[in-house]
């Protein structure tokens, strides 16, 4: 399956702040910005910039950013699931994984979330893609919000809703350890009915929970 990557760039003008949100990037043009020291939800910054990198190096991989100048202040990561994950069993071409958004914390008033996922979107470019994303209570910033779990999970969701991407029932066992966990799916509409049915199949892994 070819990947095509279209880029598109948008501009946000609010508080007093001119973010410019752009994507897919290539690995180069990542390398060559900053990357703010705040962004270390997941690894450690200079850490997560190379991982960007290398997300941004493979064949199904997308990195949307925001910026400040040339300063890195959020980003987006799209991928296939990895190898160790249920969501890799089926391997499926055509499903990809939003693995992670994150937006350092002066910048997070500011509505960029929304807008890199409507960058990703942008052009009809995943219509031929299942996209799903796993969120889990545990990856929240619920301190730094000050949002309770079921608060933070309804941002979320409204959040994913900007793209379209609904909650959809699983039995994985990760996500179903706590009620505030969920899977959020968005089907593009050239995705073949096959395709949906494998989804299914990778959803559930026991017939009675259909």
């Amino acid at each position: 399956m070819e990947h095509l990557k279209e880029y598109h760039m948008r501009s946000i003008f609010k508080s007093g702040f001119h973010i410019t949100v752009e994507g897919p990037l290539p690995p180069d043009r990542i390398a060559a910005l900053s990357f703010h020291p705040d962004l270390d939800a997941f690894r450690r910054p200079a850490e997560q910039q190379e991982a960007l990198m290398e997300i941004a190096g493979l064949p199904e991989g997308r990195i949307i950013i925001a910026r400040e100048r040339e300063t890195i202040v959020g980003y987006i990561t799209f991928h296939y699931a990895d190898e160790c994950e249920r969501w890799s069993e089926g391997s499926m071409a055509d499903l990809i994984e939003l693995g992670a958004i994150e937006v350092a914390d002066r910048y997070r008033s500011l509505g960029i979330g929304k807008e890199m996922l409507l960058t990703a979107f942008a052009g009809g470019q995943m219509e031929r893609y299942i996209v799903f994303t796993t969120e889990y209570y545990w990856h929240w910033d619920l301190k730094g919000s000050g949002l309770s779990v079921w608060d933070y999970r309804k941002m979320m969701e409204r959040l994913m809703q900007t793209v379209d991407m609904t909650w959809y029932a699983t039995d994985d066992p990760e996500i179903c350890s706590h009620p505030a966990n969920c899977l959020m799916v968005r089907i593009g509409n050239k995705v073949p009915l096959e395709s949906e049915q494998q989804f299914d199949r990778v959803r559930f892994r026991h017939r009675f929970m259909y």
